[in-house]
């Protein structure tokens, strides 16, 4: 049977329906007049029968193509009734139980929401909606503040690290020849053990304290023993420099450099070169790459140092000293880079210098 063939049959079961109540009704007004009241109250009876078979019959045709659903309505009151229905919108529900809503009364869920699993509507006065969803909200931002920190981690870490060497330098004077390096002790890294606070947040390491260091084994400086030929003064300058090719040369140009061989490595802005991450030099300056290094105190900030071997590099080989470190000594640089793996991938180099102090 098609939806519309139902439809018929319910809309004339209910008319049905109607008219016997109706006429049910009429003939229980017409026995309180009546004389013969055995014979009216016996067809009274049958009356009855014959509504409650359409009602039946009702019910019969509505659930094959309505599910029939009983919903609990809570009213503000407290109090509470039991609807049967076969709709579904809140709206529709209300209006085929006769209930209308007062101005200061709203119900959740909306008018027009659909009816939830649990089968309940509630009925309660405007006031009452808005402080529920005020602490609705207040609830969710907690729960939105708890889980925004909920993947914060913080660890304690111990390595073990490696001390570089220092190399000694000790100069002798000879004669004749190109400068030559003996080496008077083999140098050895040390070993130390440091011990970090180290932040995650969503298992990304954004944060490194050093807690405490420990050192295992000490390094052993490297002592070299450089034998320099004597020479004036006016063969101590390089004769191939281009000084007109960056602006730190033009601002030496003239001038004597003393040359030097010093054991270089890199550096960049990261914790665990640093300590910091906000680039700032000891100088004050917001270190550069190609163009800042570390040296140690015996070279005053501001000193520049040209490197031949780097000349090819974007600053044509120019730094000049902006920062100090803790392990850099005299005869020792520390380049800045931009990351840490420019750095690592600089590694450790003896490069000669030339000094303009």
């Amino acid at each position: 049977m098609t939806f519309h063939e139902n439809y018929g049959i319910l809309t004339d079961v209910r008319v049905l329906r109607k008219q016997t109540n109706s006429y049910v009704f009429e003939r229980m007004k017409y026995i309180k007049m009546s004389k013969n009241k055995p014979a009216l109250l016996m067809f009274v009876r049958i009356a009855i029968l014959v509504v409650i078979l359409v009602s039946c019959c009702t019910y019969i045709v509505l659930g094959r193509d309505e599910q029939i659903s009983v919903v609990k309505v809570h009213f503000s009151n407290d109090s509470e009734v039991n609807i049967f229905t076969t709709k579904t919108k809140i709206a529709d529900i209300l209006a085929d139980a006769n209930i209308t809503l007062e101005q200061d009364e709203a119900v959740m869920p909306g008018l027009e929401e659909n009816l939830q699993d649990n089968k309940e509507i509630t009925i309660c006065k405007s006031t009452d909606v808005v402080e529920e969803a005020v602490a609705n909200e207040q609830e969710v931002n907690a729960q939105s503040l708890q889980d925004s920190y909920a993947n914060i981690v913080e660890k304690i870490e111990t390595v073990k690290e490696k001390i570089p060497f220092e190399t000694i330098r000790k100069s002798a004077t000879g004669t004749g020849g190109k400068a030559t390096n003996m080496i008077l002790q083999k140098g050895q890294d040390g070993l130390k053990e440091t011990t970090y606070k180290v932040k995650y947040i969503n298992e990304k390491e954004v944060a490194r304290q050093e807690i405490s260091s420990v050192i295992i084994k000490k390094p052993v400086d490297q002592i070299v023993q450089v034998v320099v030929n004597k020479v004036t003064s006016r063969d101590t300058a390089p004769r191939n420099i281009d000084y007109s090719g960056s602006t730190l040369a033009t601002k030496v140009q003239g001038k004597t450099p003393k040359v030097v061989t010093m054991n270089a490595t890199a550096y960049c802005p990261c914790v665990a070169c640093c300590g910091k991450t906000n680039g700032i030099t000891a100088s004050g300056a917001k270190a550069t790459q190609w163009y800042t290094i570390a040296a140690g105190k015996n070279y005053k900030i501001g000193t520049i140092i040209y490197i031949p071997s780097l000349q090819n590099e974007p600053n044509g080989g120019w730094f000049v000293v902006q920062d100090r470190g803790g392990a850099i000594s005299s005869n020792r640089i520390d380049i800045f880079m931009n990351t840490h793996s420019q750095a690592l991938q600089f590694g450790r180099k003896n490069l000669t210098c030339y000094v303009y102090e």
